[in-house]
């Protein structure tokens, strides 16, 4: 291997020491996906504090598009801190805040006056824009769908879906959310083709409104364009097209959710401009600051607006380090070199990842939607019964030999690639070859 380079087992020893130091000192539910413990990161690749090099296929759950540490960023970061650190959007007006507004008021997909709020999480962000709905709509109930992820407040807690994982021991939850089923293809009912499953799917926007609640009395529909935590399912064209319709039929608010598919993971900037449909309000975060914590929520300017004085904000939403980082990283996520780059980077994953869905029977499935790849785990291709064991084996495995992975999916059944749009196709080469050596061990040890 050129550049995963092992020098101790992972994890090793100082690794060791610093996780036993993480289990005394962190509650047990922090959860991590690996034991690997970071010295320091560049581009696609980290170090850890034993000294092993090792190839970055999980990207902070999505969070650094851009690589670690990119030049202009850090720059603009330290020439940031050169100034001052923060003020508070509430108390003081810096330029940062205003900048980074604008240039996401003119990239975000509308031709319509908007405006934008920065808050800090994506948790942050979906909260404001359910509670800017509620205000602008003088309407309590949100509209959310299976497979969802959305945050973890008690709010956002109540529109995410995979309740074992997220949700199970805290309710109860708020009132007035109501979830529908989304189409995912690769788990068409037995008997429907494609397109009638679809169908289906569409019909069930209206039924809602006979079955579950009055849309008169729906404030927002709230829908990620590609499911993230869920397993990198697709909205339709079709599907998104018919919630639009809706929304303008009953005077209710479209929240898209890109946290996890936007800032160019798909190829596009924004997932939801694959469907050509134009959401009212749209959240965005994890790769937006380039692993500073900042995110946005950007809507029709009357939406934003809605409130009265002093009813949005926040202590440290907008910080002006991060700001500057999320300038810097919008540049890059919004040229055509970086969007080109990431639909070549998944056309190169998923080239690989078809040819193990021939030779696995383990893989179910592989999806991709530009650089947002996953490979989905089954008992039995024929039944497509999920299997839960697979991705840990495989998972831990992986890490052994040095790339680092997370899970994704509904059932937990999925491994996602999100690598830095930055690796080389070296880099990307070597990465899969390492996943592809953990399936296949995982599949001989099964006599498959």
């Amino acid at each position: 291997m050129k550049y995963i380079q092992l020098k101790t087992e992972i994890p090793g020893p100082k690794a060791k020491v610093m996780l036993e130091r993480r289990a005394a000192a962190t509650p047990k539910g922090l959860a991590k996906s690996t034991e690997v413990v970071v010295e320091r990161a560049e581009g696609g690749l980290v170090w850890d504090v034993d000294g092993n090099q090792l190839l970055d296929f999980a990207g902070g759950i999505g969070m650094i598009n851009v690589g670690h540490r990119p030049e202009t960023v850090v720059n603009a970061i330290k020439e940031q801190l050169e100034k001052y650190i923060h003020t508070c959007s509430l108390v003081t007006t810096f330029e940062p805040y205003i900048e980074l507004a604008e240039m996401l008021n003119s990239l975000t997909p509308g031709d319509f006056s908007k405006k934008t709020l920065l808050c800090n999480t994506g948790t942050e962000a979906v909260e404001n824009a359910v509670m800017l709905a509620r205000y602008y709509t003088r309407r309590p109930g949100i509209i959310c769908f299976e497979g969802a992820y959305h945050g973890r407040s008690l709010l956002t807690l109540s529109l995410t879906s995979k309740y074992s994982l997220f949700k199970k021991g805290f309710g109860s939850f708020p009132s007035d959310i109501y979830r529908l089923p989304v189409p995912n293809f690769y788990r068409t009912p037995n008997g429907m083709s494609e397109a009638e499953y679809l169908d289906w799917n569409i019909k069930n926007l209206e039924h809602a409104f006979i079955a579950q609640v009055d849309p008169e009395s729906v404030a927002a529909f709230i829908i990620e364009p590609v499911l993230g935590e869920g397993g990198f399912i697709q909205m339709p064209a079709a599907f998104m097209q018919k919630i639009r319709e809706l929304c303008d039929k009953y005077g209710i608010v479209m929240i898209a959710d890109e946290i996890q598919s936007g800032s160019g993971r798909t190829g596009k900037l924004f997932a939801i401009e694959h469907t050509g449909v134009v959401p009212d309000v749209m959240t965005i975060a994890k790769s937006l600051g380039a692993g500073m914590p900042v995110s946005a929520v950007v809507g029709k300017a009357e939406i934003m607006d809605c409130t009265h004085l002093g009813g949005i904000g926040g202590t440290y939403g907008g910080s002006p380090v991060a700001a500057v980082a999320a300038i810097e990283s919008l540049k890059i996520l919004s040229s055509r070199e970086f969007l080109d780059r990431a639909k070549h980077v998944g056309n190169l994953i998923k080239s690989t990842l078809d040819t193990w869905k021939e030779k696995y029977a383990l893989v179910g499935d592989v999806r991709a939607i530009g650089a947002m790849c996953l490979v989905e785990f089954v008992k039995d291709k024929s039944n497509k019964e999920p299997d839960l064991e697979i991705p840990l084996e495989v998972l831990k495995d992986a890490v052994a030999h040095g790339i680092i992975l997370i899970r994704a999916g509904l059932y937990s059944n999925c491994i996602r690639l999100l690598p830095p749009i930055v690796m080389t196709d070296e880099q990307l080469h070597e990465g899969l070859q390492v996943l592809e050596d953990a399936i296949a061990r995982a599949h001989e040890k099964r006599g498959k």
